[in-house]
């Protein structure tokens, strides 16, 4: 029996393969589209059984070939840019592949771990597990949307556990094939590094300069309530996974530069020390940006609580320090 992890070369997913891997677990089929083959890198240090081409295995899975091998498929392999503008490339990469998975898990049984997003609230102040609340303002929101409803119609009559993650702003190692879409932890880490300073958006939404909020989650966390819905497979349902607290980018900031500056044995600086040096300035705020930005997002954790997970999580401060000292130890900053 394989556990089967989609998108197995990207952030997340190469994550919860380690994570796999922390429990003993080897029996793990590693799925993704290496037309970006430097995302290999994040697999190095992890043990799989093998390896398929998104395509491959999706052929496999609507052949039947998989037959009742598969133990549980922990779906993150998605186009993940927000800015991409091609619906169709979109709609058939996010939604019909997903789609096609949980038919599979369906019909045999199997636990379907999926990620969702947090952009399916859009511009919306309530983040909670609720239509009303929701409203994407892209089309990548608007793919993760579509499946969510999907499984809303059909879970009351699911014989197999369904579990949907609404991820939030999602920051730690193995992103850095990822470009402009890895976390602002990760491009404030590189810009200090290089220029000794770094610079965040101006106010946009009534926030003053770099005061937008949003939940930042650390991909720790998120391994971890992945692996606690492993091993309940009798909950299922749509889950926010943030922290359930809102910090702004500013608090990234500080964080970021305060743990580069901690690992050469100098002592912290708070907000206005830092910009009064320069280390911290602002920049306009894209006009691409403006009207399909969140400036303020913040799990509602209270479903996820009522299942029974009752872990802390790391806040800013703690996380980024974290992920600094993981980027300072690795040569390639990934």
């Amino acid at each position: 029996m394989y556990y089967v992890v989609t998108g197995a070369a990207g952030f997340i997913g190469a994550n919860l393969v380690k994570g796999l891997n922390d429990r003993g677990e080897r029996n793990i089929i590693a799925v993704d589209n290496l037309t970006r083959a430097d995302k290999f890198k994040n697999l190095v240090d992890c043990e799989i059984a093998d390896y398929l081409d998104k395509e491959e295995f999706l052929a496999q899975v609507q052949e039947g070939a998989l037959g009742g091998a598969v133990r549980a498929i922990f779906h993150e392999g998605a186009c993940s840019d927000t800015m991409e503008t091609d619906g169709r490339y979109m709609m058939r990469n996010n939604y019909r592949y997903t789609c096609a998975l949980a038919d599979y898990c369906a019909a045999h049984e199997v636990p379907f771990l999926y990620a969702s997003s947090a952009s399916v609230y859009g511009a919306g102040r309530t983040f909670l597990e609720s239509r009303e609340f929701e409203g994407p303002l892209n089309v990548y929101g608007y793919s993760k949307f579509l499946f969510d409803q999907r499984v809303r119609a059909r879970l009351s009559r699911a014989h197999a556990q369904i579990v949907g993650f609404r991820y939030f702003n999602v920051y730690g190692p193995r992103e850095n094939h990822k470009g402009r879409m890895a976390s602002v932890a990760f491009h404030f880490f590189h810009q200090y590094m290089k220029e000794g300073k770094i610079r965040l958006f101006e106010g946009c939404d009534g926030y003053a300069h770099g005061e937008q909020r949003r939940d930042f989650i650390s991909v720790e966390d998120v391994v971890k309530v992945n692996m606690f819905f492993l091993d309940h497979p009798e909950k299922s349902g749509i889950f926010n996974l943030g922290t359930g607290r809102a910090q702004s980018f500013n608090d990234v900031g500080v964080a970021t530069v305060n743990a580069c500056r901690a690992a050469r044995g100098e002592p912290p600086l708070a907000l206005a020390e830092l910009q009064a040096q320069g280390i911290i300035s602002y920049i306009d705020f894209p006009e691409a940006l403006k009207g399909k930005y969140q400036s303020f997002t913040q799990s509602d954790v209270s479903r996820l609580r009522e299942t029974g997970y009752g872990e802390q999580f790391l806040n800013v401060e703690q996380g980024v320090t974290r992920y600094v000292d993981h980027l300072l130890k690795t040569s390639a900053g990934a």
